[in-house]
């Protein structure tokens, strides 16, 4: 497709889409947006775009498709900014925010002048962030959801389709209340209970001293997600309220139901607890990508000498293979080495045994 695409947020989702756009649409031209301009002209520099907005109304007056890749709460004020500008005839506005519902109603106003707006959400991510992160595999095999309005029609949502193609995603179109709900369980409360959990853990550590270094782990795992933004996920709960308050109200009336059995001993009640949580998690897609992005993690047991992470990690340079991080463990409760090495894809992981197995003697375990 040809034509002129701009992409409002130049961080890790709007550059990784750029590059796509950019690979499967090369006539295209790419031209990103951004109120900070470092990044702006670093994703010039790095080739992610193809020219820098000088004002945001110019750029969005020549644009055949509009991407708004920013926290929600600009999403809405930018949205009041594009009604009141004079944009293309057939032009399509999108977005890649975590809620929908408030999304949808901000862009009533432009769906009523004939302007088609497409709310989108690519579930993928990554622990790094900015458009130096941004790849174009970063979509691969992951879910991307369309919530069109109610004036939509086919050919524009197979227009958004066809430009996006290159993001390898799997399209799946959800009206806005669903898709809130849906991402309310399986993205926005486990942020919320991850929080929780580092709080707790926080709180011991006034009177267990030794808690952050026995913290690792398990607990670092489950509570990776913590670590996110914020200020994103602030807006994110403002903005999905409302599902999240119906969800804690429940998940609170199954935490007075654990208590009672742990006061109780009860511990048939307890089994059955942990063993309907185990028989339902163990069903759950082991390859596809989810709601919160998945990594995964090789444990290699070390000898301990100096220079040797520095060895591995030249094996894994030499092959080419990207890790997303790399830790030491210091206690071994359920993990059988001390050296973690996280990649973001499978196949990394797999290569990176392979490599391993061929270069060293050191035994290597997949959790």
């Amino acid at each position: 497709m040809e034509g002129n695409v701009l992409i409002v947020g130049m961080g890790l989702i709007g550059g990784s889409l750029a590059l796509c756009i950019k690979e499967e649409h090369p006539h295209a031209t790419i031209i990103g947006y951004d109120v900070n301009q470092k990044e702006l002209r670093l994703a010039k520099t790095l080739g992610v775009i193809d020219e820098m907005a000088q004002t945001f109304e110019h750029a969005a007056e020549k644009a055949d498709l509009i991407i708004i890749s920013t926290p929600v709460t600009q999403t809405e004020k930018i949205m009041k900014i594009l009604h009141n500008t004079n944009l293309k005839q057939g032009v399509i506005i999108t977005d890649t925010g975590s809620t929908k519902g408030q999304i949808m109603k901000a862009a009533r106003p432009l769906s009523e002048k004939g302007i088609p707006f497409i709310g989108g959400h690519p579930m993928a991510g990554s622990h790094k962030s900015g458009v130096s992160a941004a790849k174009k595999i970063l979509f691969e095999n992951a879910f991307y959801m369309f919530t069109p309005s109610e004036n939509t029609e086919d050919h524009e949502i197979q227009s958004l389709e066809k430009w996006l193609g290159g993001t390898r995603a799997k399209f799946l179109i959800v009206p806005p209340k669903e898709h809130d709900e849906l991402t309310g369980m399986i993205s926005h409360f486990p942020h919320i209970i991850a929080a929780s959990l580092v709080h707790q853990a926080k709180d011991s550590s006034q009177e267990h001293p030794y808690l952050r270094r026995l913290a690792a782990g398990g607990f670092r795992d489950i509570t990776r997600i913590a670590s996110s933004s914020p200020v994103m996920w602030k807006d994110i709960t403002m903005q999905n309220s409302q599902v999240l308050m119906d969800i804690l109200e429940k998940w609170k009336i199954e935490m007075e139901e654990v208590i009672h059995m742990v006061k109780e001993k009860d511990a048939e009640e307890l089994y059955r607890y942990f063993y309907e949580a185990k028989v339902f998690r163990d069903e759950l897609p082991v390859l596809a990508k989810g709601a919160i992005p998945a990594f995964y993690d090789l444990y290699i047991d070390i000898p301990d000498y100096p220079g040797v992470i520095s060895e591995v990690t030249a094996y894994l340079a030499e092959e080419k293979i990207s890790l997303t991080n790399i830790r030491i463990l210091e206690t071994r409760e359920d993990v059988y080495g001390v050296l973690v090495i996280s990649f973001q894809t499978i196949e990394d992981r797999e290569r990176a045994v392979f490599c391993l197995k061929e270069k060293t003697a050191y035994e290597l375990f997949i959790d």
